[in-house]
């Protein structure tokens, strides 16, 4: 059986993908290259791997301004994540998806969940994120 985790939305729209999880916060400005979707901070536990098509779950966001910027880019060159799972979000963080939904009709569904449901997600997951139902639903694992 499926496992409901509900939370809050944060930017709408409906995802499926395999969960990418960090209990590192993630700074989109000089940590994930805008043109490969790639994670190029050295210093992170996720380096080398990419976000994109990933549900990316990160317990928050870390610095610039320039957040925003890189995940409309990551958005318009079709390398951004699934989806986005935090612990807080900060306004920078959403002020991306919200401007692409608005100017470019590009979709990426943010949620926000408790510590402790966070906690429950596992690289490799199957989930489905349901911002509008305010659900991140952790799929049975078929094998």
């Amino acid at each position: 059986m499926a496992l409901r985790l509900h939370g809050c939305k944060i930017t709408p729209g409906l995802a499926r993908g395999e969960v990418l999880v960090t209990s590192e916060p993630i700074s989109f400005w000089g940590g994930v290259d805008p043109a490969n979707g790639r994670i190029i901070d050295p210093r992170h536990e996720l380096f080398g791997q990419t976000v994109c098509g990933k549900v990316l779950a990160f317990p928050y966001g870390k610095g610039s301004s320039t957040t925003s910027l890189i995940i409309l880019e990551l958005l318009q060159v079709g390398k951004a994540p699934a989806a986005i799972i935090n612990v807080h979000t900060e306004p920078i963080l959403a002020t991306g998806p919200v401007v692409s939904r608005i100017f470019f009709d590009r979709n990426l569904p943010m949620m926000t969940l408790t510590e402790t449901d966070f906690n429950l997600l596992r690289t490799g997951q199957q989930v489905v994120v349901d911002a509008d139902s305010n659900v991140v639903q952790i799929e049975e694992n078929k094998t």
